[in-house]
């Protein structure tokens, strides 16, 4: 069982966009994966455009690829090298930590997911 970055069970993270490398809706990989789309985040219109500028156009629809786009709210997995480079930028958006696989702990320290988490559990 994949576990998220709290050491817990993975949680889905969106299946309104299907979302995650196998499109199961869970931001898990494989070795096949050389994004490593492993953060679940909540996209942010800021995200979105900064994403576009580094080559990856996430709002505009492709209904050829059955993606309609997305828009602020969505949930999506998230390469984490991407979601470390958005961080370095101040872009990096709201990260879903149920949702996150714990293999994004070897691109991004825990600590820098907790600062941006949308679902901190309670302490």
């Amino acid at each position: 069982m994949s576990k998220n970055v709290l050491g817990g069970p993975l949680a889905p993270c969106s299946m309104s966009p299907r979302t995650g490398w196998f499109r199961d809706g869970c931001c898990r990989h494989d070795e096949r994966d050389a994004g490593q789309h492993t953060v679940c985040i909540v996209a942010t219109a800021e995200f979105l455009v900064f994403s576009a500028s580094r080559g990856n156009d996430l709002a505009t629809p492709m209904p050829e690829h059955g993606f309609a786009g997305l828009k602020p709210g969505d949930r999506w997995c998230l390469c984490a090298p991407r979601w470390r480079e958005a961080l370095a930028a101040g872009q990096a958006p709201p990260v879903v930590l149920a949702s996150t696989a714990a293999e994004a702990l070897g691109v991004v320290p825990l600590e820098a997911l907790l600062r941006f988490a949308a679902d901190l559990p309670e302490a």
